[in-house]
């Protein structure tokens, strides 16, 4: 019923920015958020934002980094990622829920399929 696409992905220098962008089918607001996986290391949230997006959540490794934003007239959720680093490196999934607290235990039942960020030294 729900499909999201992520896209923004690429390759960076220490340092530099990127912005992921998760489009969402239909029109129906929801909260929503990003994980990311690293070869050998567990799903870990990046960050979340509420239906309205007046509540967010950050993971403690990108707070004063990354920003989490949506623009519910598009139906899209944005990460913009600014003094990246290289363990940041990870694929990115966006994550979409009807209840706040499945995106920050990592029980959405949404998911995309993923974009590649890599962040060269």
């Amino acid at each position: 019923q729900v499909q999201l696409a992520e896209s923004g992905g690429g390759l960076v220098q220490a340092g530099g920015s990127l912005r992921l962008s998760c489009a969402s089918s239909g029109s129906a607001f929801r909260p929503m958020g990003w994980y990311r996986q690293a070869p050998g290391k567990q799903r870990e949230l990046v960050a979340a934002i509420s239906r309205g997006g007046s509540m967010t959540n950050y993971a403690d490794s990108v707070k004063g980094r990354f920003t989490i934003s949506r623009d519910n007239a598009k139906n899209t959720v944005y990460l913009q990622m600014n003094s990246l680093k290289p363990e940041d490196t990870a694929v990115y999934y966006c994550a979409a829920d009807f209840d706040y607290s499945n995106i920050l235990t990592g029980r959405s039942n949404y998911w995309g399929q993923g974009t590649q960020v890599t962040v060269s030294s």
